[in-house]
């Protein structure tokens, strides 16, 4: 507390010495400047304006509000809470007077400072410790290790309860467990579970107590730009400058005009000024729109906020994390006005820095006693390293053992916690958000979330994307879905432009990725991509549009890397038929190879153009290495038979060629009508191919629509309270268990005890009780038997008559019956028979099963240890 007095004294001087320099300008000011004269006639009011103002004061009633508590206390049950949320041990006793010592002494030195923040009002309205409030847990998830998932759980699950003055912390300080129970806490019960939870996970975090802004206090993010909304900066690749050749051919002159250049450069220019001075403008405009009106409390809201310092856990730099928001910042942040006081569940720290700027900058050195005033000695922040000057005075090993045994006599280490252990279930852990949905509002943005399995579809989240502030004019949408059958992942919609993309994961029945289309009508502009690695003919992409298809491959053992359909105007025909029974007529087919090392390059086909109503093929081939120009060939397809019937002969004018480098195979005639002949047959089957790739695509859109329309979702079978069969399963097994439960209690059963119970106490049998014993065991285990047939007996009797009597209804009724009567009465005569037929058999079964028990029984009678001696002679 030296060093605090010491640094208190040095802020009064400061005080004194800015006050003095304020009179001395106030003194120059009044100086320079003449004041205005205020008659004293106009500032006295009369008697009578006096008492009417008196009388409309005492009228205004202020209403002083109870202490607020979104917990239900009536709800809580004080008999089952553990005995450390309702009394205090005799260390937390300790640690109560030792911090009331502490403010004590800080309330003396530091009078214009509020009161500290230590050891608020517990759910039980036992004062408590606010370190001794935070629970380091360590969550059995593995999504919950991270902070930014911590922070995300934490307030999804909690919802926001301003605090009732937004001046003062609060009076009441919760446990985490009925926080989580609960599901609402302020901003305090938000940042001790999250601070409970990152401890847990090996995190360097503290609670803040602080100041902060509007919108971070009431957790408006109406100014705050959605995260989902951001895209992420694309690297720009920097042109590699060509180095220029030194025998490269020189470039025309230019002959064009310099002047016409110059103007036409000056009016582009004019027309951009222009365009830059009403973007400036819109902007302006804009931002005056998104100013925030000006806050009366700023700089004096109360909030806690969450402080992750560098260290541990491989982080590199310290930041804040708001726990109402799980949004983190930078620890210079404008939302952050100031510092009151930080702690965990080791000590607890005051800051002494000055905060005129924010808190740009503030030092987060807590092992600083100048810059942070700690409360306990027993901290385990390192001290400030000493300078050489100072280290001058502590070369006497006495004095340092005497100053360390003072420190360990001083020493408190801090109760451990009074919380109970920190559990969230697997429901809870799933459901997240109170009643299962959330929506946040961004600046033009609103994000929906949903918890898993709560709509038929599946979906989990929606962003909503507007053009205005006021979110009128909605811009694009983004639905993301799980657990879908279709293995549906994201819907994006825009609204503008009316284009719809679905994205994919893998395992769609027909692999697709992408699918981006305006209407679901075929033939209409679309485009399909795939996982390549799960196709089997390796296509990658399919664009289709009204007149045309374009597919890429991969990966293909012919090295088909593109091909391109042009279809024509379908011929129109009498009856109506769908287009699988009347294709697109195709007019050109492009495809295009990848090289194959195989092959020389002057036979390895690159491109191959069918045009089918010319009856041409086009042939390029793949360029040499050291060749400048690829060889190229033209084929004049014609019919194998002329109109008479005699068969054509291939002629030398059938095949155009362009060959770089001429070989004597290639001009021989047979070698060209070998190569039609096989480029033929390709044609076949290039356009068989398209029309399969045309029926894919409505077999495709036919699916989707199915899909949409059912929207099934996937359950896991380890989640045995959605999974249906598991469920069965597992009623079926516990079914099994119970039975055999209870004929393990019935074998243990003693069947003598009824008729024991009869005879005096003590007494020891005799034959004839014996025997009397046994007579009367069979005849009321016989009796039973009896009465089990005839109950089963009775109900076989009971719902034939029901069946006879509703078979007679029925035929009495039969013509006026509707076709849901009928369907009532055949469901009624099948239950009923299956009820018949399963009496049926239970009746024949115990008329087999019961003269074996019955014989079971006696042999057990015999057997009995205590009537065996008086059987013997009946043997």
């Amino acid at each position: 507390m030296e060093v605090l007095r010491e640094k208190v004294e040095e802020e009064e001087a400061a005080e004194r010495e800015e006050a003095a320099e304020r009179a001395e300008r106030a003194e120059k000011m009044e100086r320079m400047t003449k004041p205005a004269e205020v008659s004293k006639e106009e500032t006295i009011l009369t008697q009578d304006e006096l008492q009417d103002l008196e009388k409309r004061l005492a009228a205004i009633e202020t209403p002083i509000p109870a202490e607020y508590s979104f917990v239900n206390k009536a709800l809580i049950d004080v008999t089952k809470l553990p005995p450390s949320y309702t009394t205090n041990s005799t260390k937390e006793e300790h640690l109560l007077q030792v911090a009331d010592n502490f403010s004590r002494q800080y309330s003396h030195l530091c009078p214009d400072r509020v009161p500290l923040f230590l050891h608020p009002l517990n759910e039980c309205n036992v004062p408590k410790f606010v370190s001794t409030t935070l629970r380091p847990t360590l969550m059995p998830y593995p999504e919950l290790y991270n902070w930014d998932t911590c922070a995300q759980f934490v307030s999804d699950f909690l919802t926001m309860v301003p605090l009732l003055d937004p001046l003062k912390p609060p009076t009441y300080l919760y446990s985490s467990t009925i926080v989580l129970k609960a599901q609402k806490g302020n901003c305090f019960d938000f940042s001790t579970l999250l601070c409970s939870m990152l401890i847990g996970s090996g995190y360097d975090a503290y609670c803040v107590n602080g100041y902060g802004s509007l919108d971070l206090c009431l957790m408006d993010l109406t100014r705050e730009v959605c995260p989902l909304t951001v895209k992420a900066k694309e690297a720009v690749k920097k042109k590699e400058k060509v180095t220029p050749k030194k025998y490269a051919i020189k470039p025309p002159r230019d002959l064009t005009s310099r002047f016409e250049q110059e103007q036409e450069e000056k009016r582009l220019q004019e027309i951009k000024d222009l365009q830059e001075k009403r973007l400036k403008e819109e902007e302006e405009r804009l931002l005056e729109e998104e100013k925030a009106k000006p806050d009366p409390l700023h700089g004096l809201r109360v909030h806690c906020w969450v402080l992750v310092l560098a260290g541990k856990r491989e982080v590199p730099e310290s930041f804040f994390i708001d726990s109402l928001t799980a949004r983190s910042y930078s620890t210079k942040d404008d939302h952050f006005l100031g510092i009151e006081s930080l702690w965990n569940h080791k000590n607890y720290w005051i800051n002494m820095q000055d905060c005129w700027n924010c808190c740009k900058d503030l030092v987060f050195d807590l092992g600083d006693p100048v810059r942070w005033e700690y409360m306990l000695l027993g901290t385990d922040k390192p001290h400030l390293s000493l300078t050489e000057e100072d280290d001058e005075g502590l070369d006497d090993d006495d004095d340092i053992d005497d100053l360390g045994k003072e420190e360990e006599d001083k020493s408190f280490d801090m109760p451990p916690s009074w919380v109970a252990q920190i559990e969230i279930t697997p429901e809870e852990f799933e459901v997240r958000w109170p009643s299962g949905k959330k929506v946040i509002q961004y600046k033009r943005a609103q994000l929906e979330k949903w918890a898993p399995y709560l709509n038929s579809n599946g979906l989990v989240c929606r962003l909503t994307v507007y053009q205005d502030l006021q979110c009128t004019k909605v811009l694009e949408i983004k639905e993301w879905y799980q657990n879908r059958e279709d293995m549906l992942e994201l819907k994006h919609v825009n609204k503008v432009t009316g284009l719809q993309v679905d994205y994919f994961k893998p395992g769609h029945p027909q692999a697709l990725r992408v699918h981006s289309y305006k209407s679901m009508l075929p033939e209409m502009d679309r485009t399909m991509e795939f996982y390549e690695m799960i196709r089997v003919d390796g296509l990658i992409k399919r664009e289709e549009t009204p007149m045309t298809m374009t597919e890429c491959y991969q990966g293909r053992s012919d090295f088909l890397s593109y091909r391109h359909i042009n279809f024509g105007p379908r011929v129109k025909k009498l009856t109506q038929n769908s287009a699988e029974s009347n294709p697109r007529p195709m007019v050109k087919i492009t495809e295009r190879f990848f090289r194959n090392p195989a092959k020389p390059a002057d036979e390895d086909v690159a491109e191959r153009v069918f045009m089918i109503l010319e009856e041409r093929i086009q042939l390029r081939y793949h360029c040499r290495d050291d060749y400048i120009t690829a060889s190229k060939r033209e084929f004049l397809r014609r019919t194998e038979v002329d109109s008479k019937g005699n068969k054509i002969i291939m002629t030398p004018d059938m095949c155009i060629s362009f060959e770089v480098e001429p070989m004597e195979h290639t001009k021989k005639l047979l070698y060209q009508y070998e190569t039609m002949i096989h480029l033929k047959n390709e044609e076949k089957l290039s356009r068989h191919q398209a029309w399969e790739s045309e029926l894919e695509v409505l077999e495709i859109l036919k699916q989707r629509e199915e899909e949409e329309e059912a929207h099934t979702l996937t359950i896991s079978i380890y989640d045995t309270k959605r999974n249906e069969k598991s469920k069965e399963y597992r009623e079926a097994m516990e079914r099994v268990l119970h039975e055999e439960h209870l004929r393990q209690v019935e074998t243990q059963l003693d069947y003598l005890a009824p008729f024991l119970a009869q005879l005096p106490p003590g007494e020891k049998l005799t034959r004839w009780q014996a025997v009397r014993l046994k007579d009367e065991c069979l005849n009321d285990f016989k009796q039973r038997l009896i009465d089990k047939a005839n109950l089963i007996q009775a109900r076989f009797e009971k719902e034939t008559q029901e069946l006879q009597k509703k078979q007679q209804w029925y035929q009495e009724n039969q013509i006026t019956l509707t076709p849901e009567d009928e369907d009532l009465y055949l469901s009624y005569c099948s239950q009923a028979m299956f009820r018949i037929r399963i009496l049926e058999q239970r009746l024949n079964r115990h008329k087999e099963l019961a003269p074996l028990k019955y014989l079971a029984l006696e042999e057990k009678l015999y057997k009995d240890p205590r009537l065996v001696d008086f059987m013997k002679v009946f043997v």
